[in-house]
Parts: structure tokens; C-alpha cells; sequence
């Protein structure tokens, strides 16, 4: 089985070739850094099977960034039979760039120049045939997202995995660098370092310390190493070098790309002279957060009613009715109808709203809007020591905290990686969702929109003070430069917004069938042991178990056992938070609504309190070893498993002493 990998520059519609060539449902954002890792996938063509390989998007093939390595170790070290470089039309000039980078490397390079339809609309046009000879590779138009293109770019792609290429392309550094380029090749083709010579002598001019430090391990005598210290200037020469491939790139397209004199205004450029707006860009943000939840509220009141819970309610009833029928133990006909359809159902019963929400969100993303948060967020973001770029990891965290933490691979800087880590568990992920919405429709059900946007809001709040705070302490160093793209506005595709709605819903249902099926199981157990005393007490295992941590959260205001048990629950996963409240209520009181429990067992002041405590507190194992595994440390989980947990509780605290100050308990 041949195998091709997709390489390009971010959002250049890499994940959505994929998605054409393979048929698969990868998440497709219009917006720089939604491929985080390798992503693999199989086609037919002509009877014959090819593995396609989708990389991170990235601009060059450095050692800057985790996405860079991640495309550059597959490209060297994976063997593809071919590379296909996604190229976005209307930025020909700085997408090949990486092109140049890849035809060094001496992998076979087919270029899929993507978008083509939006380059029209910009009065560009090209003299591909031309444009291919002076590159050194095969040129495609496609539309990926309309599947335009596509038959010819396997038609291409199968006929130079066939054959040897006739295209070859030599980029000239000038005498002085051509000479030295020559002089390093000549000794490199003499060792086995396993990379190609041209390009190991071109990446040591650059001062590229994963090449330096591979030569170095080489089988060189002191007389080599000694020729080759030169390249070891802190990459003295990679200006250089970069200024001759963008003349290269000058040259080339100089006579093959052609762009109207006076560029085209778009209905992107007129859209965003207002939502990029220097004062109002940031309050149009605000305004959109807003309106979104509020109209989940809106759409999900209207449309769902409480048919879901009353359906599950229902369900319960008749499964405990239908087991005992069956003249099945009464414990088994409780473990269902009160520990998991009660405690699985408190979750999934939210479901719908949260089907609401993501689809508005996924229009959003898939429109364009996300990259411009990221964009009129920079002034705030440089103002507390971060770049822009950092606050796009947090808004993929609003979906799940995992990708959000593995986004930060897009961040060139260790600085700007280790902060966006530390403190995108703030960022409220979809998991808390069914938190929120429980203590929304049991004490602010007027206000739901406002209760949600104010609480991702703080969550936003606390993550920039946080990342203030450690920039100036754990990571000093001066900001970053911050360079992203802003890709056109696009209309939202069903298809998109669907799949990526369908990303975040899965994965929240999947959880609710294993993770907290598990969770609710083990605790339901402890709630009914140990024999003779009233199960879901508090002289049960369970009710003992929260009696010793409640008087942690007594000063919070939700001092009682059952909030307790809920919260250490949680540190599972989120969502069982809810499923444990639902477990322990329902199994105090047959059949008692989970809101209407937890309206007797809170106030509006406890229940904001509960809220942020949920929001800030220790996030799930899942992200917990996800930050292990991103930070190849243990000690940086469980710092953030700590300090997030004190961060919390420390906030819940406040809110309930000052709202209790105030009057308001």
C-alpha cells in the first residue's frame, strides 16, 4: 500500500482534501491550527489502495513549534511514496515557501493549489504550466470543499508515485553560501546520517539544533567537525537563506502568477474593517459570545421543552417496574432505575442543548469568525505578556480541554506553549455544560444566556490573570512575535457544521456510556453499603466519604456530603459531577427531579458558588495526562491539578462570603 502525506500551510484546506480523498469526518475549522497531530485515513483508486497521512498545518519545516517536528519527522523519517502540498491560491507566494523546503528535501512533491474558486473571485489568475517547470513539480487546481479537482489530483498523484519525476529545481544561495552548501554536502554523503546531504548542510547553515545535534552524533573525525563549525553561529546565515527563497519564489512567480493592479476588495476585507475594528472589534466578540448562548437557550426552551428529562424519568419507572416484574433483587432494579438511569440520564439529558450550542458554535468556525477572536484578543493578550495566537488553543477548549492543550503545538515559543497549557483548563469545556445548565434551570432559568456567557467569560478572566501571573514569574521572557492568517469568510457548510457538532457530542456520549457508567457504578455501590443503614445516607460509604471532604467546602457555601461526593467525582470527568448528583438525589427521593433536589438543597448564591468552583476547579484525568504527556512532566500535572483546585476554591469562597456580606444568601 503506497502511502501519500498532506502537507501545508495552516488553513490551507488540508483537512478538508483529506476528507474528500478519504471520506472521513476529521474536524474542518476555517481557521489556522485545527490539525494538532496525524491524522490517517485509507482511499481506492483503480483497484489500488493508498494510506493518506494528514500533518499539522505549519509554514516551514523548522524545529520551532511540536507541529513542525511532528510533519518534518513523518516527511524524513515516515517513507511516503509522495507528498502532496496543499497551496492556498490567493497566498501562492508565502505557501510556497514550505514548497521550496519540501523539494529540498528530495521527497516527490505534487502541488494541489486549493481554492482556486476564491483566487477568481481576486481577479488572480496563473500560467500553471509555466509556474510547474520553474518549481520542479506537478501543479493541480482544486476546490476541495467542492470536491473540484479531485479526479485529476489522483490521476497526478498515481503517476508520479509510478515513475521517476522529470522535474528538478535548484535554488541558488549565492556564490558565497552555494560554496559552503557544497563544501558540507561533500562530507555529509560520506556518512550515514540517514537524512538527505543537500538539505543537512542547508539546515546546519540555518543553525537548526535537532540537525546540529544529529551531525554531532555522527561518525565525524575532529578535521570534519572542525570544517563543519562554521554553521554552528547561531544560525547566522538563516536570513539569508530565507530572503533567497522568497526571491526564488519572486522570480517564478513573478511571470506565472497573475494579480489585478488594484487588489479586489472582498466581502471579507469590507466585513472585517468592522469586526476587526481596533476599539469596536473586542465588543462585537463579547456581543456574538452573548447572543450565542443566549440563543441556545432560546431554540433549546422553545424547541425541547423538558420532553428529554420527562422521557428518562418515564423510562426509569418502567425498567425498575419491568425488573421487579421479572421478580429480579430489588438492589438491581435500584442500580438501574436510580444509579444509571438516574445518574447517566441527569447527563444525557442535556444533551439537546448541548447539541445547540456546538452547532452555533460550528457556524461560527466554519465561517471564519474564530480566527478574528484570536486576532482582536492580541492587544489584550501582548498587554498581559501572551500573543494572540495563544488564545486559540483556549477557544478550541471550549469544545474539550484535551485538543485545547494540544493545540498549543501551533505555539513557536516554549514560554508562550508552557502558559497556554497551564491555563486552559479554565476554559469551560463541554463536559461542564450539564453543571451549568442544571443550576441555570433551577435558579436562573430567565437569565440562562447571561448566566453562561458570564461564566465562560470569568473562566476567560481567570486564564489571562493566571497566564499574566506566570509570565512574569514561572516564564519570563519577553512576547513573542504574533503572525497568523486571517482566511476569508466562507459560508457554513451543513456538512461541517454537523460533523464538527458531532465531534464534541460523541466524544460527551461516549463518556457518558463508559467513563461515568463506571463512575456512577462504583459510587452507587458505596451509596447502598455497608448493609443496614439507609443507602444514599450519610452513614453509607458514600455519605462517609463526603462527610470528611465537606468541611473543605463549608466556607464556599455547599458544605453538604452530596456536593462533596459530587466534585471528587468529577476529577473522573466532568460530566459526572452531574450523574452523581443525579445518582444520590434520586436515590434519597424516588423519583424526585434532579432540579427540583437541587433547589432544595441550594440557594441562588450557593449555586454560583457551586458554579465557579466547577468552572476553575481540578480538571479531568483525561486533561491531567494529557498535560503529562504534552509537558513530559509529572510534576507540571499535578502542579496543575493543585493550583486550579485552589484557584477554585479560593473564588467560590469569595463569592459567598462577599455575596453573604452583601445580603444576598
Amino acid at each position: 500500500m503506497y502511502t501519500i502525506a498532506l502537507v501545508g500551510n495552516p488553513n490551507s484546506g488540508k483537512t478538508t482534501l483529506f476528507n474528500a480523498l478519504t471520506g472521513s469526518n476529521q474536524h474542518v475549522g476555517n481557521w489556522p491550527g485545527v490539525t494538532v497531530e496525524r491524522k490517517e485515513g485509507k482511499f481506492r483508486f483503480k483497484d489500488q489502495f493508498y494510506k493518506v497521512v494528514d500533518l499539522p498545518g505549519t509554514y516551514s519545516l523548522g524545529a520551532f513549534s511540536e507541529d513542525e517536528i511532528i510533519a518534518r519527522d513523518f516527511i524524513l523519517k515516515g517513507d511516503p511514496d509522495l507528498v502532496i502540498n496543499v497551496v492556498d491560491a490567493t497566498n501562492i507566494e508565502r505557501n510556497l515557501y514550505l514548497t521550496t523546503q519540501l523539494l529540498e528535501m528530495g521527497v516527490k512533491v505534487i502541488v494541489a493549489l486549493n481554492m482556486m474558486d476564491e483566487a477568481e473571485q481576486r481577479k488572480i489568475s496563473f500560467d500553471l504550466a509555466n509556474l510547474s517547470v520553474k518549481l520542479g513539480a506537478p501543479i493541480v487546481p482544486v476546490v476541495a470543499s467542492r470536491r473540484k479537482g479531485i479526479e485529476q489530483l489522483l490521476e497526478t498523484a498515481v503517476s508520479s508515485i509510478e515513475k521517476q519525476l522529470d522535474y528538478k529545481v535548484f535554488i541558488s544561495y549565492g556564490r558565497e553560501l552555494d560554496g559552503k552548501i557544497a563544501r558540507i554536502e561533500k562530507v555529509l554523503a560520506q556518512k550515514e546520517v540517514g537524512y538527505p546531504s543537500h538539505w543537512l548542510a542547508i539546515k546546519l547553515l540555518e543553525g537548526d539544533e535537532y540537525v546540529l545535534d544529529l551531525v554531532s552524533e555522527s561518525d565525524l573525525s575532529p578535521r570534519e567537525l572542525e570544517l563543519l563549525s562554521f554553521s554552528r553561529q547561531n544560525g547566522a546565515y538563516e536570513l539569508e537563506l530565507v530572503d533567497k527563497r522568497y526571491e526564488f519564489i519572486n522570480q517564478i512567480t513573478g511571470s506565472t502568477v497573475f494579480r489585478p493592479q488594484k487588489p479586489v476588495q472582498i466581502k471579507t476585507d469590507k466585513i472585517d474593517k468592522i469586526v476587526t475594528h481596533k476599539y469596536l472589534g473586542l465588543p462585537i466578540f463579547g456581543l456574538i459570545m452573548l447572543g450565542m448562548f443566549q440563543l441556545t437557550f432560546v431554540l433549546g426552551e422553545d424547541l425541547l421543552g423538558d420532553s428529554v428529562a420527562d422521557a428518562i424519568g418515564i423510562f426509569g419507572e418502567y425498567a425498575e417496574a419491568l425488573l421487579l416484574n421479572l421478580n429480579a433483587p430489588a438492589w438491581l432494579g435500584s442500580f438501574v432505575a436510580n444509579g444509571v438511569i438516574g445518574g447517566v440520564g441527569a447527563v444525557v439529558e442535556f444533551v439537546p442543548l448541548i447539541v445547540i450550542l456546538y452547532m452555533l458554535m460550528g457556524v461560527l468556525e466554519d465561517s471564519g469568525y474564530m480566527a478574528r477572536a484570536a486576532y482582536v484578543m492580541d492587544n489584550v493578550m501582548r498587554s498581559l505578556g501572551l500573543q494572540g495566537k495563544t488564545f486559540i488553543p483556549m477557544i478550541v477548549g471550549f469544545g474539550c480541554n484535551v485538543p485545547g492543550i494540544m493545540a498549543t503545538r501551533t505555539l513557536e515559543s516554549k514560554k508562550d506553549r508552557m502558559i497556554a497549557i497551564l491555563i486552559n483548563p479554565f476554559m469551560s469545556c463541554g463536559a461542564k455544560l450539564p453543571i451549568y445548565l442544571v443550576f441555570i434551570a433551577a435558579f436562573f432559568p430567565n437569565n440562562g444566556g447571561l448566566v453562561l456567557f458570564l461564566v465562560y467569560s470569568l473562566g476567560i478572566l481567570i486564564a489571562l490573570l493566571m497566564g499574566k501571573i506566570f509570565g512574569e514569574t514561572l516564564f519570563p521572557g519577553e512576547v513573542s512575535h504574533f503572525i497568523m492568517e486571517l482566511p476569508p469568510y466562507r459560508k457554513p457548510t451543513l456538512r461541517n457544521v454537523v460533523r464538527n457538532m458531532w465531534d464534541n457530542v460523541s466524544g460527551f456520549l461516549t463518556r457518558a456510556g463508559t467513563t461515568i457508567f463506571a463512575v456512577v457504578s462504583s459510587l452507587w455501590v458505596l451509596a447502598v453499603l455497608p448493609g443496614g443503614v439507609q443507602p444514599y445516607g450519610p452513614e453509607s460509604f458514600l455519605g462517609r466519604i463526603g462527610l470528611l471532604i465537606a468541611p473543605i467546602f463549608r466556607p464556599a457555601g455547599f458544605g453538604n456530603w452530596q456536593a462533596a461526593v459530587g466534585l471528587f467525582s468529577g476529577i473522573a470527568a466532568k460530566e459526572a459531577v452531574v450523574a452523581t448528583l443525579g445518582m444520590v438525589y434520586a436515590g434519597v427521593e424516588e423519583g424526585a427531579e434532579l432540579v427540583a433536589a437541587i433547589k432544595a438543597a441550594f440557594t441562588p448564591l450557593t449555586a454560583a458558588s457551586f458554579m465557579i468552583m466547577t468552572l476553575l476547579y481540578t480538571p479531568c484525568a483525561a486533561t491531567i495526562a494529557t498535560i503529562r504527556k504534552e509537558t513530559r512532566s509529572n510534576v507540571w500535572a499535578l502542579f496543575t491539578a493543585l493550583y486550579t483546585f485552589l484557584i477554585g476554591w479560593v473564588m467560590a469562597v469569595l463569592v459567598y462570603q462577599v455575596g453573604s456580606f452583601l445580603g444576598f444568601a
